[in-house]
């Protein structure tokens, strides 16, 4: 629905939030897997312990201003007051993304004091005894503040290894004008999976597709496939730790995101950096509906500030029911970086500090420099005009409610359904087989799995 049709409706934030993430480390590579669950090597550097590393895809520089300022000026107050120095690190998003990147650091030696990962990447580097205990650094007023949802992916053994930055939950965005093009309106929203195909298809012409989903192999297209999943009661796992892919909620999930790309409605790929990328794809009119997440609202502000547009909930299959997937970034620490101490008290500064810099530090990101819903408690309060209208007010009120959480898998069972959504979605194999194959892959890696809980 429209942003104006939304600003008398109320605030109403969900109590248990979830966590997760944004377009999450991607395909990448089974290499970096299999580094990740031996250990990484224990890091040597020359460099100074006075100086912290911290590795994003935000600043300086980056390609959205009041992102890059925003880190930009946290680095600047935490050096202005602190002898040990954080430098930031800009790496381009797609490079952050691949999965290569990071993970290569690490394995020849050269990770990062401080950076940024999702909940699907978490046991990566869990895993590979990389993550600093945050837990010390962190008093227990503000641990409690944090949304125990949000939190739950980020904790081993009730210890905290990452301080969430947002939570980023799905959604589906429509161009007004496309839709009044064909005689559509803000009730013609499509709320089923067969509304959304035949919407799409009235959509679609020789310049535009009717809908997009993202279709680059990686942790961010898993992400945002979980709830069509999820919206038919299908799971990947069962509560004892068994496959749980082969179902036909995951069959029809695959069935769906196959048509659309069959029936010529939604393109083989994305513009601009991919499906999380919303100016270049909805923004210039190559599509009238996308499957993207809260950032979006930011993206659109600062990159098409004259596009009008809606948001409306994940549609959903016969008798489903609604959920989405939050999302999110996390600072974290290398356990074995150049000075573990000082990354650890950086990042309860930045983000898991009750002060009212650090509290209002959250808000500024989440409504002023990004568009996000809040992972702390206090950030939502301080924060509450920015949710009671707007965008924002849609996404508090309508689609974070039904958010779950992201799950968080080792690489290997992430690949096993990365590769059954693109063997259905791009390369034509029946989704009955697909789900097949990938549970057995799921059920071969879990019988002898001895990492943390996959959640």
């Amino acid at each position: 629905m429209s942003e104006d049709a939304n600003r008398d409706s109320k605030l109403a934030a969900s109590d248990w939030a979830t966590p997760s993430r944004r377009k999450v480390v991607g395909a990448g590579a089974a290499v970096a897997g299999a580094a990740a669950l031996s250990g990484f090597p224990y890091i040597s550097r020359a460099r100074a312990a006075e100086s912290l590393k911290f590795w994003q895809f935000y600043a300086p520089g980056g390609g959205v201003a009041t992102q890059s300022k925003w880190f930009e000026d946290m680095a600047k107050s935490w050096n202005d007051t602190h002898d040990v120095k954080v430098e930031l690190v800009y790496v381009p998003n797609n490079a952050y993304m691949d999965g290569t990147k990071l993970p290569t650091a690490f394995a020849s030696g050269a990770g990062p004091d401080l950076f940024i990962i999702s909940p699907g990447d978490f046991l990566r580097y869990y895993n590979g005894g990389v993550l600093l205990d945050l837990t010390p650094f962190i008093e227990e007023k503000a641990q409690a503040d944090l949304y125990p949802g949000v939190i739950a992916n980020r904790m081993v053994d009730g210890k905290i290894y990452g301080l969430p930055m947002e939570v980023e939950p799905m959604a589906m965005y429509y161009s007004l004008d496309a839709f009044a093009e064909v005689g559509l309106t803000e009730k013609d929203v499509p709320k089923t999976w067969d509304e959304m195909l035949t919407i799409g298809k009235k959509l679609t012409n020789e310049k535009r597709f009717g809908v997009l989903f993202d279709t680059a192999p990686g942790y961010y297209q898993n992400f945002t496939w979980y709830p069509f999943l999820w919206q038919g009661g299908g799971e990947f796992q069962t509560k004892d730790g068994k496959s749980a892919f082969n179902s036909p909620a995951t069959i029809q999930a695959l069935k769906f995101w196959q048509d659309a790309v069959n029936m010529g409605v939604a393109p083989r790929k994305p513009l601009g950096g991919g499906g999380w990328d919303a100016v270049p794809n909805l923004g210039s009119g190559y599509c009238a509906m996308q499957n993207v997440g809260i950032w979006a609202i930011s993206q659109l502000r600062e990159g098409a500030p004259d596009f009008k547009y809606g948001i409306f909930k994940l549609p959903t299959p016969p008798a489903g029911k609604y959920s989405t997937v939050g999302g999110g970034w996390a600072f974290v620490a290398n356990a074995k970086g150049a000075n573990p101490k000082a990354a650890g008290e950086f990042c309860a500064w930045a983000l898991g500090s009750m002060s009212q810099d650090s509290v209002g530090r959250v808000v500024d990101w989440c409504t002023k420099a990004k568009s996000d819903m809040p992972p702390r408690k206090s950030a939502l309060e301080a924060g509450k005009a920015a949710y009671d209208s707007g965008f924002l007010k849609v996404f508090s009120d309508e689609i974070y409610p039904g958010a779950r959480a992201e799950p968080r898998v080792p690489p290997p069972v992430y690949k096993a359904i990365s590769d059954a959504i693109q063997s259905c979605q791009l390369n034509g194999q029946k989704p009955e087989d697909a789900a097949a194959t990938a549970s057995q892959q799921i059920d071969a890696f879990l019988a002898g799995y001895k990492g943390a809980p996959i959640l």
